[in-house]
């Protein structure tokens, strides 16, 4: 059996260790939190790389993502050509109130319209405020932290090795049609840099001015 008090003793000597010390308490909103770079607080909208493909919204458990389009017919590139049709984005919101996080929608996405963004203070004082459109979700879009360096050691991602091999053929080709175009060049000048006979200095054994010829003899 333990001496009556000791409980007591421990808990106060712990308060008077704690009350010595610096506290860690930061005073928000006057200092801001730290968050690491993969915080899950908002879903920011990149519109321009948004198809209307209505995969994040099959695919979300709690439907919770809400989007409206419209078709429009684009006319053909080039003369002759077919009249094709486009989806045009009239409305994509988020109500956050039912939204769970899981970041489902972001990891379907197969054209990177939908990224996390750190952002946290939303709070609404109406449930129905916190469906958020896209207007809102494309100003939360430049909040989004830039993705972490790649490890120096990794191997090179596939698309960039093709991007970096279509650009080298590329400029191969340019370079060999500008060789070819100044060997052709200079191929077109070379019968126009030869001598050719002066009808004014009499040089060739016949002068147009005084009838004298090669030898200084006059006719």
């Amino acid at each position: 059996m333990g001496i009556p008090g000791s409980g007591l003793a421990k808990g106060l000597a712990v308060t008077l260790r704690t009350m010595t010390r610096k506290s860690h308490t930061a005073q928000y909103p006057d200092a801001q939190p730290e968050l690491p770079p993969r915080t899950r607080g908002v879903i920011g909208l990149f519109e321009e790389n948004c198809t209307v493909c209505m995969l994040c919204a099959r695919e979300c458990p709690d439907w919770c993502i809400y989007i409206d389009s419209h078709k429009e017919t684009v006319p053909p590139a080039a003369p002759g050509g077919r009249e094709r049709s486009r989806n045009v984005l009239d409305r994509f919101a988020i109500d956050f109130a039912l939204c769970m996080y899981c970041g489902i929608c972001i990891e379907v996405c197969p054209f990177d319209a939908l990224f996390w963004s750190p952002e946290f203070e939303y709070a609404e004082e109406d449930i129905r405020d916190l469906t958020h459109e896209r207007d809102k979700l494309r100003e939360w879009m430049w909040t989004v932290p830039a993705p972490p360096a790649l490890d120096p050691r990794a191997e090179e991602p596939k698309e960039i090795g093709a991007a970096r091999k279509a650009a080298d053929k590329l400029a191969a080709a340019e370079a060999a049609a500008a060789a070819e175009a100044e060997r052709t060049s200079d191929a077109s000048d070379g019968p126009n840099a030869t001598n050719e006979p002066n009808a004014s200095d009499g040089t060739n054994g016949t002068n147009a001015t005084d009838g004298s010829d090669g030898n200084g003899a006059a006719t």
